[in-house]
């Protein structure tokens, strides 16, 4: 595991700080560290939880918000850095993969849902988000999409249906804020108008849920042509004011988002075998 000292010096300058070996400054993850596939958490916490369940893994870094571990689903080599809560974070970690090779990233979070019919435990399979997220407008106008990499929702798709766990498939609305961002008080009972109609906007546009993440990943994505997706665990139902955080409900976000990262290597084989750019059905055949 990379130490962290106070004596590191950022040999590039101040543009795109790194050191003389390419050591990242907020992931502090070097080159060879990092797999084309990564899985992004959250909560730090979540990452050994995440890795525990790989056939090989190893501690990589530690710094700040961002734990990071490397090892392998089979022969496919994995990695797993948590983000923390919120877009800049998120960004700032994303952009410090894809530079040391990431290519394919999976959101792995919980949510809020925002539709009656979906239950604390079930997974939400996200297509797409509401870039409230406060920091994707600082790429690109907000009139560009955040979409999911289809090849990762329907990785997610089928992970979820080989594992046999409930789950729904549609848009989020991604939150730079917890409280007033997602409807909530804040504290004192602070309250703006525009916080009395969010919830009930999101429900009628048909939108699934509430996280803070995800519209960052989509974006940031898209735009670097990368290929990124996202699964989330309902911990909360707006509509019905219910909350229901259990643990096994995010093993199995988790055990989804691994099952996903196999699926999508094994495609992405038969995709180089074939000599195709995109997946599609038949290449199982």
């Amino acid at each position: 595991m990379i130490a962290v000292t106070e004596s590191v010096k950022w040999n590039t300058g101040a543009l795109r700080p790194q050191t003389e070996d390419k050591v990242q400054y907020h992931i502090r993850c070097r080159p060879g560290d990092i797999a084309e596939y990564v899985l992004l958490p959250g909560d730090p916490e979540r990452v050994p939880l995440i890795a525990a369940k790989w056939d090989t893994a190893r501690a990589v870094s530690r710094y700040r918000e961002h734990v990071t571990y490397t090892g392998t689903i089979g022969q496919t080599p994995v990695s797993a850095c948590s983000t923390g809560a919120g877009g800049g974070s998120t960004a700032s970690a994303l952009e410090e993969l894809a530079e040391l090779g990431a290519k394919t990233f999976i959101r792995v979070g919980t949510t809020g849902a925002l539709q009656e019919e979906i239950n604390c435990g079930d997974l939400i399979i996200c297509a797409g988000a509401v870039r409230h997220d406060g920091t994707s407008p600082q790429y690109v106008e907000l009139a560009y999409p955040a979409l999911a990499h289809y090849e990762v929702v329907l990785a997610l798709i089928q992970a979820a249906e080989n594992l046999n766990i409930p789950y729904h498939v549609g848009l989020a609305c991604t939150t730079a804020s917890f409280y007033c961002g997602q409807g909530r008080p804040g504290f004192g009972g602070y309250r703006q108008s525009f916080m009395e109609h969010i919830v009930e906007d999101m429900i009628k546009a048909g939108v699934l849920n509430f996280e803070m993440e995800a519209a960052t990943v989509l974006t940031l994505s898209q735009l670097f042509k990368l290929r990124a997706g996202a699964v989330f665990t309902v911990v909360a139902n707006r509509v019905k004011n219910e909350m229901v955080y259990k643990k096994d409900g995010i093993e199995k976000a988790v055990a989804t988002a691994n099952e996903a990262v196999r699926l999508l290597a094994e495609w992405d084989a038969l995709k180089q075998k074939a000599g195709k750019k995109y997946f599609f059905p038949g290449l199982l055949k």
